[in-house]
């Protein structure tokens, strides 16, 4: 069966009970993303995991109805044609995926608006790399922000392009995410996400010219009061300079 898109198979058994093993998913709801030919799939039901994978490609649901046709019968798989990008994700516990590779952000950012309470998900090693940058790097963005205010992030493997069919051209990181409150107050998490987006969308400027350019992303009275309350020090900063508490800051000047 041919790859859809940018789907890679993982083809390395040895990888896929490594990556089904992190997490004890016995009686608990798993949701899988981008499921392809199954195999991560059948690991997690033979662990005891009750399953509900979304696949956006029409042939590949209907390979996986018939592979998986006893365990969609007795309830323990759920089985969604969908873009996971943009369809209601069902409720869950655990998320364990091999993500595409083109939708990792967008998936990610959508898994931490859901909420769950334990993720391992496999990536491009460069966008895990820039997910584990700490605050205050030049490597630090929107992404590093936004799942270290809310998730610790450990880096569970990397695998070798070997390990997937057709071979991608880079290598892969399987990473785990433990949500956990923010470590400093936000007193409004929309605005938060909506600020942090709107400082990295030009994150070559300082802080005060991303507020005077992120119309379209947050309230003119909003930015008003940030460039009259926030201090010099975080003003003139940019945005991949300043840290978890410094985003809380600008966010709670108009709270």
């Amino acid at each position: 069966m041919s790859a859809p898109k940018d789907q890679h198979f993982l083809v390395d058994t040895n990888a896929v009970q490594r990556i089904a093993g992190i997490l004890p998913v016995k009686d608990r709801e798993v949701l899988e993303i981008g499921p392809g030919e199954g195999v991560l799939t059948r690991a997690l039901l033979d662990r005891g995991a009750r399953v509900k994978a979304i696949e956006l490609d029409h042939e590949l649901v209907e390979y996986l109805s018939v592979l998986f046709a006893d365990e969609i019968a007795d309830g323990t798989l759920c089985l969604i044609q969908g873009d996971a990008t943009r369809c209601e994700y069902p409720p869950f516990e655990l998320a364990v995926s091999n993500l595409p590779y083109s939708a990792s952000s967008k998936i990610t950012f959508r898994l931490l608006e859901a909420g769950f309470e334990c993720a391992v998900l496999m990536y491009q090693y460069e966008f895990a790399r820039r997910m584990m940058a700490p605050p205050g790097t030049p490597e630090c963005g929107r992404l590093s922000i936004m799942v270290q205010t809310y998730c610790c992030v450990e880096r569970c493997f990397d695998l070798s392009p070997q390990s997937f069919s057709p071979r991608p051209k880079v290598r892969s990181t399987v990473m785990k995410l433990m949500p956990r409150g923010p470590i400093f107050h936000i007193c409004d998490q929309v605005l938060y996400a909506d600020v942090v987006r709107a400082l990295f969308t030009h994150r070559r400027k300082t802080v005060r010219n991303c507020l005077k350019s992120s119309g379209g992303i947050m309230k003119p009275e909003h930015v008003e009061r940030m460039l009259e309350i926030l201090p010099d020090e975080i003003l003139v900063s940019r945005p991949e300079e300043l840290y978890l508490e410094d985003f809380a800051t600008i966010t709670n000047t108009v709270c």
